[in-house]
């Protein structure tokens, strides 16, 4: 039994079976981090969800709590899976998603990741931890149909 593979295993089944066995620690780290990190910052508000999660001018102005989210989807590559206009190509189409999915639930979709769709989790970035609720606001804001698609710029400017 060279290198550890059965005497009765084919060559393409032992490289199949070391690829998936090879993903399983990273797995396994995966899963163990996103039930362990949660950062003070990483936790749902208990603010009020009546208040105004965005403001947006001219469908591409908005707020600077909108627009780290808008940075923070730029900076983690969203578009690579959810399209750049938010609309899907490998994830699902987030315009249609955050029509019915709750803060909560987006919440919880963030840091944990949906692995079993290939969504990583992102439990670990600095940046989605502070900005998770910005990020919300403008999927939000998108979904409702108030903020364009593409480049956003700051009301204050």
């Amino acid at each position: 039994m060279p290198g550890g593979v059965p005497a009765y295993a084919s060559l393409d089944e032992a490289i199949r079976m070391r690829r998936h066995l090879g993903m399983l620690p990273l797995l396994a780290i995966s899963v163990a981090i996103s039930s362990v990190v949660l950062s003070e910052n990483a936790t749902p508000s208990s603010k009020d969800d009546a208040q105004a999660l965005y403001t947006v001018e001219e469908g591409n102005k908005v707020d600077a709590h909108t627009l780290a989210g808008w940075k923070t989807w730029r900076a983690l590559a969203c578009e690579r899976c959810h399209g750049a206009a938010q609309e899907g190509m490998v994830g699902p189409s987030l315009v249609q998603s955050l029509k019915t999915l709750s803060k909560e639930d987006f919440h919880t979709i963030m840091m944990n990741g949906r692995l079993e769709k290939g969504m990583p989790p992102f439990n670990t970035s600095n940046m989605m931890q502070k900005n998770w609720e910005g990020l919300y606001a403008y999927l939000k804001g998108r979904s409702d149909g108030k903020i364009e698609a593409g480049r956003l710029t700051s009301i204050e400017d």
